[in-house]
């Protein structure tokens, strides 16, 4: 991927998109190939005072200063900071993306996420569901499977309005290919059809895809999940003000 001087929202949104599981195209044979099982558990663990700081880095200060943080223990997530403004950060691993994304199993991959009070009741749970099962040694298949189960037995809360998400953090590791990052926020909704907020049209910063796999041919792996579109706007700053055209520390 050509790097730009700028860092274009054109160029990094590529990589951005397949570090989601957004992408639209078939990814190359070695991406597949490289992550085909998931690694030791202790790749995905971090220090736990690092983990918090790159949580709070997800947000501009003023929102995750009094947010709830979790972080990754061997049974999970878990709450190691009480928040007060509704707010929940974390660090997202690479199996909280989309089923058929070749990362899926990438251990590297930090995201660091804070999900507004919409997000955080809606989009949250089901994050918390895949992590225990993921730390628990179940396969793809098998939490795929307990999320449609936990749907159907009303276990999984509906899909809020509004839910929406900052990853702003100059210090995450989206994925291997590009630059790795870029600054954005995230829109969760019931839509069918990215065009609908001018996904992809000329001209239009707004990018879109499905939440479960972004190459959704296969009705078979969708029966039993509620329908999830995600919309993807690149913003100019990381949380911390400094341009994301700067190259990162």
């Amino acid at each position: 991927m050509r790097k730009n001087k700028v860092g274009t929202i054109a160029i990094q949104s590529f990589a951005l998109l397949v570090a989601l599981g957004m992408g639209y195209q078939v990814m190359a044979q070695d991406a597949k190939t490289a992550y085909p099982n998931m690694a030791p558990v202790r790749q995905f663990l971090m220090d736990r005072t690092a983990e918090i700081a790159l949580a709070r880095s997800a947000a501009p200060d003023s929102i995750s200063r009094d947010a709830t943080i979790l972080v990754l223990g061997r049974q999970g997530y878990e709450t190691a900071v009480e928040g007060k403004n509704g707010f929940v950060c974390m660090v997202g691993r690479s199996w909280t993306a989309a089923f058929d994304w070749p990362e899926f199993w990438n251990p590297k991959v930090r995201a660091a996420d804070c999900m507004n009070p919409q997000a955080a009741r809606s989009i949250m749970p089901i994050v918390l569901l895949r992590s225990r099962m993921v730390m628990d040694g179940r396969s793809k298949a098998e939490i795929l499977e307990a999320i449609k189960a936990a749907y159907e037995n009303k276990q999984l809360p509906d899909l809020e309005s509004g839910a929406m998400d900052y990853m702003m953090s100059k210090s995450s590791y989206l994925t291997d290919e590009g630059e790795h990052d870029l600054p954005h926020l995230m829109w969760y909704t019931a839509l069918a059809d990215g065009k609908d907020w001018g996904a992809y049209a000329a001209g239009s910063p707004v990018m879109s895809a499905p939440y479960w796999f972004f190459l959704s041919q296969e009705p078979s792996k969708m029966k039993g999940l509620p329908q999830i579109l995600v919309f993807l706007v690149g913003v100019g700053n990381w949380s911390d003000g400094t341009p994301a055209g700067k190259h990162k520390d």
